[in-house]
């Protein structure tokens, strides 16, 4: 059917049929005052804005009136993101001309979707978090290689890569946490689209595969970026990667419905040039969310954002996902810290400018856009205004980071007297009803205001001469929409109307006269009125214009600012949590003197955090097998030791008295126990995936932190892969990676007389009688108990449960139910180094027997058992064998 003209149409008929191009989106019709939605749309958003459902009445009465919901103009915007908040793409469906000319031609105004707002394209810093990243990401799958572009609108920042790791994609999308994901048409991964749905909370969206076609999207990024090549980005190899770039700029303009120029540049980065941190040590380190609530709370993000500005503070963010691996980047960093840390003064007085500066990196964005105020742009000038004071604080640094910072520093002097000159004061909030100029900016603007206030003036005067002429003291000259200017006699005084009145309108209490001269000058002062609206509102966009030609500059400017305040924070943390300087460089060694949890010592101020050493290298402290009883804090010295490296290699300062890192590639953590629902994964599957990508990609370079490892099945299965797991750590051909595993299988202490690579460690403890105090001191050798039952009594778990757990580990240590390894020797073995077989005294078919669970609840062993356990069968003939047995069953049939 071919498209109706918009003249042809009804409200209600423009409205399906615009919604038939835009099926996936709520949309909004821009109607007199108000924003309304019908049908299904107006039964979605009145359930989730809580506002009335009505219905419209329409010229076909056969039909009932289709189901409508509406929101005031002026309030769109906090409306709008609660609908974008939950999920929802909106598209605003717009009138597109003066509502004035429909209505002399008798016809609908002319409408037009102008703009469609998704998760990932909000701009407007009232739906956004201050200190994070709005993130949009497209992902391309093709052949073995992963390609994907990553932009934030509000900021303008655009990047690509590419890769064949299906792990490092997972890493990329939860270090990005992107609010919306672009994927192609073909692209079935039913259960990818559910994990970024449950775990990122994102919204999922396919395009047409043909938009992920290599010469259609190259084609986009050529013509968005007005180039001939990418070879000026660095990506034009990397062919997977510009597919999903491509994809995204179009998705862009799409929503936009127009160019994204503020979108200037494309950073092409590679994953080599930073350390990994899969999407398990992401949480299990809890880096920016806690694994509890997804929050900031009691994460390093927590204790280490005290960023002044939201540009630093969304820079601080990246710093902490994305560690550097270049020695002489993060020393460059740590030199600037420390100047800032040594000079107090400095760094408050730095801090305090910078406190001042608005989100410039976003506020330029919008002005791009077009979709700032007047104020908005004394924002931005105000901003600028500052940075003669950023440069003054930091032109005496020696750092050579902080020189050349500074240098890359421009005032932007200019921009901001254009600003200063042009914009009003205190101008309104919107652009479009004048005051926003200021006086002496524009010749023309200034002599149209000044026959306005010589018109209102000659009103007044004219209000005074009536006054005195009829007699009518309370006469009054006044203005409306609809009539214009009108002098107003209440109905006692009519009796005193001169007889050139001409009557326009009869109130109850008064009646409202024109006169020629009144209209006269009426059209003198209301023409100017017009025209004084229409080139303030020229004035200010040729304003904003000419500022947004300045967004690379502006751009650069909010990029050095945020290193600034970065690096400012970083020094004030050092100061206020006592952090020390590290010493980075490329070798495996890992020396810590002293150290703590950023995070947990901020927790346990009142008791004292207990700091403890860590010394791991490639030869004689490879892996560190840590015993000690459940509580003691094994977790937090393996976590703090993974957050110390971490820390070294952002350039920050590191909770410790000293610490000497060798430059980590990756970190990696299996910690805890979870399953993934979604996934189909039970919470042992999920321990061994996570094991699997340990010892598939660590290397010697690596930092491996393992909390427990096999506890999800049974004890022998357990432990047996746990000496697996760490023989393979240790195997210098395979791995050699430096390794911290927490363990309550104490068998694994034996490892230590096998590989000289091995040490033992434990969580130290005193006990006086009952009473167990947990010192929280690692000290060398391995623990004997896991004082479980002392922690479940800590817990609360009912008395009578407590001894009676009590009463089963007596049974069960009288057995001797724990695993005990023979010696290598007892039983020759293939390979050289081997777990040594376990024997178990009592089999897997007598844990099942009643004699065991009536054992359990009778603490004497029963003499027929003590002498079976007695017999060396190895000893014994056939005939003895025969004559043992008929001896046992007699003595059984008398028992």
């Amino acid at each position: 059917m071919p498209r109706l003209r918009q003249s042809e149409l009804s409200m209600i008929d423009l409205y399906k049929e615009v919604k038939k191009q835009h099926e996936d989106a709520i949309l909004l019709c821009r109607v007199g005052d108000f924003y309304e939605a019908f049908f299904e749309d107006a039964e979605l958003i009145s359930r989730l804005l809580e506002i009335a459902l009505t219905a419209r009445s329409h010229k076909n009465q056969k039909t009932p009136p289709p189901p409508m919901a509406g929101i005031p103009h002026h309030a769109l915007d906090s409306y709008l993101y609660k609908l974008v908040a939950a999920g929802h793409k909106v598209a605003i469906l717009d009138q597109t001309e003066d509502a004035k000319i429909a209505r002399d031609e008798n016809r609908l105004v002319k409408r037009d979707v102008v703009r469609i707002v998704t998760p990932g394209t909000v701009t407007d810093p009232k739906a956004l978090e201050h200190k994070t990243n709005n993130y949009l990401i497209s992902i391309y799958h093709q052949k073995d290689t992963y390609g994907i572009a990553v932009a934030d609108l509000s900021t303008g920042e655009f990047q690509v890569t590419e890769f064949t790791d299906l792990s490092r994609l997972w890493a990329e999308i939860h270090r990005f946490s992107p609010k919306e994901c672009l994927f192609s048409e073909s692209f079935e991964d039913e259960k990818m689209f559910e994990q970024l749905k449950v775990e990122l909370k994102a919204v999922v969206n396919l395009l047409p595969d043909w938009r992920f076609d290599f010469d259609t999207a190259r084609t986009e990024l050529l013509q968005h970026f007005r180039t001939i090549s990418l070879d000026g980005f660095g990506c034009e190899h990397l062919s997977t990667a510009i597919c999903a770039a491509g994809a995204l700029i179009y998705y862009l303009h799409e929503t936009q419905k127009q160019e994204v120029e503020h979108i200037l540049s494309l950073h092409t980065y590679t994953l080599e040039d930073f350390m990994v941190l899969d999407a398990d040590t992401q949480r299990n380190l809890e880096l920016i969310a806690s694994i509890r609530d997804g929050s900031t709370k009691g994460t390093l993000l927590e204790v280490l954002d005290q960023t002044v500005t939201s540009m630093g503070g969304r820079k601080l963010r990246q710093c902490l996902l994305q560690p550097l691996l270049d020695v002489g980047t993060i020393k460059e960093r740590l030199d600037a810290v420390d100047e800032l840390k040594t000079q107090i003064n400095l760094q408050e007085e730095l801090r305090e400018v910078l406190e001042q500066m608005s989100d410039i990196e976003r506020l330029i964005t919008r002005i791009s856009l077009g979709s700032v105020n007047g104020r908005d742009l004394h924002s931005l000038k105000d901003s600028l205004r500052l940075i003669p004071a950023v440069k003054a604080q930091l032109q005496n640094c020696q750092a050579p980071l902080l020189t050349s910072l500074n240098a890359e520093l421009n005032p932007m002097t200019t921009l901001a007297e254009l600003i200063e000159h042009g914009i009003h004061l205190n101008p309104p909030a919107t652009i479009r009803e004048g005051g926003v100029i200021s006086d002496g900016y524009n010749t023309e603007l200034d002599e149209l205001r000044q026959i306005v206030g010589q018109g209102r003036e000659w009103m007044a005067a004219l209000q005074e001469e009536e006054r005195k002429r009829s007699g009518i003291t309370s006469l009054k000259i006044g203005f409306n929409q609809v009539f214009g200017y009108y002098i107003e006699v209440t109905k006692p005084n009519l009796n005193m109307v001169p007889e050139h009145y001409i009557r326009k309108q009869t109130l109850r209490n008064s009646e409202r006269f024109i006169t020629p001269e009144l209209k006269e000058q009426e059209a003198k002062v209301l023409n100017a009125e017009d025209r004084i609206q229409t080139l303030e509102y020229e004035l200010f966009c040729e304003i904003r214009d000419e500022v947004a030609k300045s967004t690379e500059e502006i751009q650069k400017i909010s990029v050095v600012i945020a290193m600034v305040d970065v690096i400012a924070n970083f020094a004030y943390c050092a100061s206020r949590y006592n952090y020390v300087k590290p010493t980075v460089e490329s070798s495996e060694e890992i020396i810590i003197r002293d150290g703590r949890h950023p995070v947990v010592e901020q927790i346990f101020t009142q008791e004292g955090f207990v700091p403890n050493d860590t010394m791991l290298n490639c030869d004689d402290e490879q892996l560190h097998i840590i015993t000690g009883p459940n509580m003691s804090g094994k977790s937090t010295y393996l976590r703090q030791t993974a957050l110390i490296v971490l820390m070294s290699q952002i350039g920050c300062f590191v909770p410790a008295s000293a610490a000497k890192i060798g430059l980590v590639d990756r970190i990696f953590t299996r910690v805890g126990a979870s399953d993934n629902l979604v996934m189909g994964q039970s919470t042992f599957l999920v321990e061994m995936n996570e094991t699997a990508n340990i010892l598939n990609n660590a290397t010697r370079k690596s930092l491996v932190i393992l909390d427990e490892v096999g506890r999800g099945t049974s004890t022998f299965d357990g432990l047996s892969i746990a000496w697996a797991v760490s023989e393979y750590l240790l195997d210098e051909k395979k791995m050699g990676a430096k390794t911290l595993f927490a363990t309550h299988y104490h068998e694994l202490v034996e490892l230590a007389s096998k590989y000289k690579s091995s040490k033992n460690y434990n969580v130290a403890v005193h006990e006086d009688g009952e009473k167990v105090t947990f010192l929280r001191k690692v000290v060398p050798g391995g623990a004997d108990q896991s004082y479980g039952i002392h922690v479940a009594r800590l817990a609360g778990l009912p008395h009578t449960v407590i001894m009676r757990a009590q009463q089963i580990l007596e049974v069960l240590e009288q057995h001797n139910l724990s695993v005990e390894a023979d010696s290598a020797a007892e039983k020759p073995q293939k390979t050289t180094q081997t777990m040594p077989r376990p024997k178990r005294r009592v089999t897997r078919k007598t844990l099942q027997s009643d004699s065991l669970q009536m054992a359990l609840f009778t603490p004497k062993t029963h003499p027929l058992i003590e002498e079976i356990r007695q017999l060396e069968l190895s000893q014994i003939t056939p005939l003895d064998a025969v004559n043992i047995l008929y001896d046992l069953k007699a003595k059984a049939e008398e028992s």
